[in-house]
């Protein structure tokens, strides 16, 4: 069993369903996920919102975050994340941004910026977010693939803590 095998396994043992609010991976992650059979009882849906305009209409990132914060950031993928639970039944939401490329002089290629979202029930009011950057190397498109493997590779070990009810902490970067 490879390691998305085992994501979705987990997912089914825990009724968990995703929604993903995706940048820099265009849909990698909910792709990723829809490879293996039984998917479909997995994803609700997957947004993929690359330009600012998209992230703020889409999902409801606030304009101040993406004026005080780079678009490659924790802050963003939050609020990303955020909208997407809030746009969705699912009860896992995940969200993705980055750059790939030396296009910012400020961040590094191959940074990648992550949400997780927990949520009790559809109207869960206060649900656990943890975050994370990431840097991978490689060209654009193993980049991309590396974030969407990693995205959904944490899912386990987030929800684990947050059934343990370990509140969310500081972000990690690695």
């Amino acid at each position: 069993m490879n390691a998305i095998e085992r994501v979705a396994a987990y997912m089914h043992e825990h009724s968990l369903t995703l929604v993903t609010a995706e940048s820099c991976t265009a849909g990698l992650i909910a792709a990723t996920l829809a490879d293996i059979p039984g998917a479909g009882a997995l994803l609700d849906c997957a947004f993929v919102a690359y330009s600012p305009q998209a992230k703020q209409q889409c999902l409801g990132v606030s304009a101040r975050t993406l004026q005080r914060h780079n678009l490659t950031s924790e802050a963003v993928a939050r609020e990303m994340a955020l909208g997407a639970a809030r746009n969705s039944p699912a009860n896992v939401a995940i969200s993705n941004t980055g750059v790939t490329d030396d296009t910012d002089d400020e961040i590094p290629a191959g940074t990648q910026c992550y949400a997780w979202v927990f949520k009790a029930g559809p109207a869960d009011a206060s649900p656990a977010v943890y975050t994370e950057t990431m840097r991978f190397m490689g060209d654009r498109n193993t980049i991309r693939r590396a974030s969407a493997g990693h995205a959904l590779a944490r899912l386990i070990d987030y929800h684990r803590q947050w059934r343990e009810g370990a509140r969310p902490s500081a972000s990690r970067s690695g």
